[in-house]
């Protein structure tokens, strides 16, 4: 074993966790001495290959922290709120993924290529992860805010299914199959129709079905029509960009595509922009891959960006009737860079 700090998965067998252990075990380098395998005690024993040695899971317990300098939670927001500040009171630097710490004014909501100064103002000993969404557009925006001073934004996301978790990915599924090689979607009704009469439950994790349709509507119920989801975009993005008075609307949508998160954003600046020094960012940026060719129609989309780690940006456009505007269509995997990756990488900005 090297020596370095010690770095804790919290949630490790998780979908999440899994993910970050599989970005860890394709790192070209890790600083880490030990990587520490936590998570329910019913999981306590499983066997995981990390860096092409077995790792024993533990269970979550105070003692589990002891010697950590940081962990990694990939949990639910209840759990979060339990054992982050446990395992800071134990001596390590806890990095959430939930949504427990995020609004906490005490707390640093961190994307690396944007604010990555944050890590060290943390009076709690907690960094907050964002939500997979706001994460999905940041580095583009990122980039563009430091150039021109982003003013407005509207944004409207078109949402994977497994942003609902395995229960949103397995009622896809589920409806996908009953749909099959079926004549529906042609009259009001047919599919909600064909998914009774394949007899799946009323109860899913959508507000309607989601196989041959598009859902508008992410989240929970908030005031005035809003939704959680739509809320998260708006106040993250504030507090990520440092623009606490930046105008935000978004609507977010929950379309039938698995994995990777796609976002339609129309970005208003204090100082002129165009289409080319847009580009000149976006290429200099080394987490995005910039598919934009307008003449032979390249452009990003879910199928071809998921199980990837960079933001592909693309459909950039001047707005015809606004000025200092841009339009452009933005595409991540929603359980890389908008969970496990990001998460992970503000755990590597610690260790430098």
């Amino acid at each position: 074993m090297s020596s370095g700090p010690t770095l804790a998965i919290v949630g490790a067998t998780g979908a999440v966790g899994t993910v970050m252990i599989d970005i860890i075990n394709n790192r070209g380098s890790v600083p880490w001495g030990e990587i520490r395998l936590i998570a329910s005690p019913r999981s306590a024993g499983k066997k995981i290959t990390v860096r092409g040695e077995d790792n024993t899971v533990v269970a979550l317990a105070p003692e589990a922290f002891d010697g950590v300098d940081i962990a990694l939670f990939d949990v639910p927001d209840e759990v979060s709120a339990e054992w982050a500040p446990i395992a800071h009171s134990r001596g390590a630097i806890a990095v959430d993924n939930s949504g427990a710490f995020r609004m906490d004014p005490e707390v640093p909501l961190v994307v690396p290529e944007v604010n990555p100064e944050k890590v060290h103002e943390r009076p709690k000993g907690i960094i907050a992860n964002p939500n997979c969404t706001t994460l999905s557009m940041m580095a583009a925006l990122g980039a563009l805010h430091r150039e021109f001073g982003l003013r407005e934004l509207v944004v409207s996301s078109y949402q994977a299914a497994s942003g609902a978790g395995q229960d949103g990915i397995d009622r896809l599924y589920a409806e996908l199959e009953a749909v099959a090689g079926k004549q529906v979607g042609v009259r009001g009704g047919d599919v909600a129709d064909a998914l009774a009469a394949a007899g799946l439950s009323a109860e899913t994790p959508f507000k309607a079905p989601l196989a041959l349709n598009v859902v508008p509507w992410a989240g929970s119920r908030k005031d005035d029509g809003w939704t959680s989801e739509e809320l998260k975009v708006r106040n993250e993005s504030r507090k990520i960009l440092g623009i606490p008075e930046l105008k935000v609307s978004a609507t977010c949508v929950r379309v039938p595509v698995l994995t990777t998160h796609s976002l339609a954003v129309h970005a208003t600046f204090e100082r002129e922009v165009s289409v080319e020094k847009a580009h000149k960012l976006f290429s200099d940026q080394p987490t995005i891959v910039l598919d934009d060719d307008h003449d032979n129609e390249v452009f990003p989309t879910p199928a071809a960006v998921v199980g990837g780690d960079p933001t592909h940006v693309g459909r950039v456009r001047q707005a015809l009737d606004f000025p200092n505007t841009l339009d452009f269509f933005v595409c991540g995997d929603n359980l890389r860079k908008g969970a496990a990756l990001n998460t992970y990488e503000i755990a590597e900005t610690l260790a430098k």
